[in-house]
C-alpha cells in the first residue's frame, strides 16, 4: 500500500511562526519515512509558499512576507475537494490558524484535518468565550474580567475602578497564546501599561486573579469521543510568570513527568482535562493547564490549549512519551483520529 499522504500546514501570521514551523520540522524528522508528508508554509502575511519555498522557509526557520503566491483554496480541485492529500495536519499556532478560521476552510474543501473543528477551535483560541463555558459547566477557575478596546478608551479610570479583584492580577488578549502579550501587574500604574500592551493585540482583553505560590500542571488529551488522559506533568520555572522567553529557551524552564503530587490531585486533574475537552467540543488533541494551590488542596483550570507546541521537547509530546506512546506514534494516531 502507498504512504497516507499528509499535507503540513506550518507557519502562519501569529507570533507563534517560528513555534510552528520547529514543530513541523520535529515531525517531518519523525516520521518522514512513514508518511509522504509535503509541508507547505504560510509566512507572515498570511500567504502560502510554493513547495520550493516551503522548503527553504522550514530550513530557516522562518518565512517572512512577500514571497508567497499560492492560496489556500487551490488546495481543492473543481470539484471542492482535493485528490492530492489524505489528510491535512494544520500544524498552526494562534489567530488565523489554531481558532477556527483554517479548520473552516478545511471543512469546506471536506478534507480530514488533524485537531478540533471549528467550534472548538474557535472557543479554546478565544479566553473570554472558554471561560464562560467553563463556567456553565461548574469547572473551578480563577476569578476573571472581560475589556474591549473601544471600552477601556472611552473611560480608562471606570475600567480600572472596574477591576475588583485582589493582587496581583494578570492581563493578557483574548485571543493570543505562547504568552505573547501577557503581562502581571501588583498596582494600578502596573495594570495601566499592561492594558495599554496587550490591546495592541487583540480587541478584548482578559483581566484575571493571580495565584501566587501555584503549582502548575498540564495534562494532555488524545482521542475524539472516547478520549483518554495523559499523566500530569509539572513545570517549574524562575522568573515572574511562564512567558514567552521562559517557554521557548533552553534552560529556564524545567519539565517534571509525572509531577510530584498526590495521587488524587492527578485524578483530580485528569477528570477536569477530560470535561474541558468535552465542554469546548474538542478533537484529535489538546493539553490542559491547571494551577495548583497545595496549602489549600485547590486545583484551578488555566485554559485549554487545541494545538499545542509540538516540537519532540514540547510537554504535549513528553506526557505522551511517558504513557509509553513514541513521538512518532503519536503523530501516527493523530493522523488515524482525523
Amino acid at each position: 500500500m502507498s504512504k497516507p499522504r499528509v499535507l503540513l500546514l506550518c507557519g502562519g501570521e501569529s507570533g507563534e511562526h517560528e513555534v510552528s514551523l520547529s514543530s513541523a520540522r520535529s515531525v517531518i524528522a519523525a516520521v518522514g519515512e512513514r508518511f509522504a508528508i509535503t509541508p507547505l508554509v504560510i509566512d507572515k502575511a498570511g500567504r502560502l509558499l510554493p513547495p520550493d519555498s516551503s522548503l527553504e522557509a522550514l530550513g530557516a526557520g522562518r518565512a517572512e512576507a512577500g514571497a508567497g503566491s499560492l492560496r489556500l483554496g487551490q488546495l481543492a480541485n473543481g470539484n471542492g475537494r482535493s485528490d492530492s492529500f489524505d489528510v491535512v495536519f494544520p500544524l498552526l499556532h494562534g489567530p488565523n490558524g489554531e481558532d477556527g478560521t483554517v479548520q473552516g476552510l478545511l471543512e469546506l474543501l471536506d478534507l480530514p484535518y488533524v485537531g478540533s473543528g471549528v467550534l472548538g477551535s474557535a472557543v479554546g483560541m478565544d479566553k473570554l468565550m472558554m471561560k464562560s463555558v467553563f463556567a456553565a459547566e461548574g469547572l473551578p477557575q480563577v476569578d476573571y474580567r472581560g475589556i474591549t478596546r473601544s471600552r477601556w478608551h472611552g473611560d480608562r479610570a471606570a475600567v480600572l475602578d472596574s477591576l475588583d479583584l485582589p493582587w496581583p492580577l494578570f492581563v493578557k488578549p483574548a485571543n493570543l497564546g505562547s504568552s505573547v502579550g501577557i503581562a502581571k501587574a501588583r498596582d494600578r500604574e502596573q495594570l495601566e501599561a499592561a492594558l495599554d500592551d496587550a490591546f495592541r493585540f487583540d480587541r478584548r482583553v482578559i483581566v484575571e486573579q493571580g495565584v501566587d505560590g501555584a503549582r502548575e500542571l498540564e495534562v494532555g488529551v488524545l482521542g475524539n469521543d472516547d478520549a483518554r488522559v495523559s499523566p500530569v506533568g509539572e513545570i517549574r520555572f524562575q522568573s515572574e510568570f511562564y512567558d514567552y522567553g521562559t517557554k521557548y529557551t533552553e534552560g529556564r524552564s524545567q519539565l517534571s513527568i509525572p509531577a510530584q503530587v498526590p495521587a488524587r490531585v492527578a485524578e483530580r486533574c485528569q477528570r477536569i482535562a477530560l470535561r474541558a475537552f468535552g465542554a469546548i467540543d474538542a478533537a484529535g488533541l489538546a493539553r490542559v493547564d491547571f494551577f495548583y494551590l497545595e496549602q489549600e488542596d485547590r486545583l484551578l483550570l488555566n485554559e485549554i490549549n487545541t494545538m499545542p507546541g509540538f516540537t519532540v521537547t514540547s510537554m504535549y509530546p513528553k506526557l505522551w512519551e511517558a504513557a509509553g506512546l513514541s513521538y512518532a506514534d503519536l503523530v501516527a494516531r493523530l493522523v488515524e483520529l482525523a
